[in-house]
């Protein structure tokens, strides 16, 4: 099938050895309610059956690079891309049928929104579904409900603009996590978004999920929150939010990666990796830390005593 000359939204997989996953995500988007778009796979190094899967789709625009991560494979993916409107799927997700037109309309209705973004259900591995997120919509200071956590969560539920992914440089390829939340508060602090309430992907969650990694996932977020640090200085309900939002992400990842520091060192693990992600809180959860040591030290104090 030929490409589409001016496509209204062009879709962007990035893949990374998700090929068991891709095929799925790519004939979620073929099924759209809404015919007008192009889908264009960036296969960043994979060394899985990607190449292979893709192949299979004539219709789509298959783009192969060396492994850059995921920020960079985004990037190469619109740049290479025409729509007026862009939405980035991950491979391993699907967007459901009314996805695109839903976005189309609602971005359409708000000229001056930078992009909009609607609403998710979690699904296994195997598709299957497993949660819904049931979260108000946003409807004002959107860049403060951002600081205070990443209210978005998916994107794949995110319709852009492409003029104003341009004007904001696209994903910043030195983040390796996070990149989706640092543009995300980078747009709403100069550019009005618009959340709707449709629910328009399904995220799956499954045992490679980058979001699994604690260590990573806590220290990328409070790393993409202290980039609005100086933004938000003297600024006081923004400064409420700002430590609203290290706090959030403290609980979030912060006590999980506690968690995972107390297994391995229950189960004997390599210290090596242990001593990394005690670095991780060091710096990025101190307090929390703390509380779970001097926890640690009562709790065996009180069984000394017993014996």
């Amino acid at each position: 099938m030929r490409r589409p000359e001016s496509p209204a939204v062009s879709v962007v997989i990035p893949c990374h050895n998700h090929g068991r996953f891709l095929r799925d995500a790519v004939e979620s988007v073929r099924r759209q309610t809404f015919g007008d778009f192009e889908v264009i796979v960036v296969d960043d190094g994979s060394v899985d059956d990607t190449p292979a899967v893709a192949a299979q789709f004539p219709d789509i625009h298959h783009i192969c690079q060396t492994h850059q991560g995921l920020s960079a494979a985004r990037n190469t993916g619109w740049r290479a891309s025409r729509g007026r409107y862009l939405v980035f799927l991950d491979a391993d997700d699907r967007l459901l049928l009314h996805a695109l037109r839903a976005g189309v309309d609602h971005v359409m209705a708000h000229p001056s929104a930078a992009f909009v973004s609607g609403h998710y259900v979690m699904i296994d591995a195997d598709g299957v579904q497993v949660a819904k997120r049931d979260r108000p919509c946003v409807t004002s200071d959107h860049y403060g409900a951002l600081l205070r956590s990443n209210y978005i969560g998916m994107h794949a539920t995110v319709v852009y603009r492409r003029e104003a992914l341009s004007q904001f440089g696209g994903f910043d390829p030195a983040l390796r996590a996070c990149e989706d939340y640092d543009l995300f508060l980078r747009m709403t602090r100069r550019a009005p978004a618009v959340c709707h309430p449709d629910v328009v992907a399904e995220y799956r969650w499954h045992n490679g999920n980058m979001s699994r990694d604690n260590a990573l996932m806590l220290r990328s977020a409070l790393g993409v929150l202290g980039r609005q640090w100086r933004h938000v200085r003297g600024h006081r309900s923004h400064e409420d939010a700002y430590r609203e939002g290290v706090a959030f992400w403290q609980r979030l990842f912060g006590e999980s990666l506690l968690d995972d520091v107390a297994t391995r060192v229950d189960t004997g693990a390599a210290w090596g990796t242990t001593v990394r992600m005690l670095a991780v809180l060091l710096r990025y959860y101190p307090r929390g830390l703390a509380r779970r040591v001097a926890r640690v030290a009562r709790r065996r104090g009180r069984r000394g005593a017993c014996q």
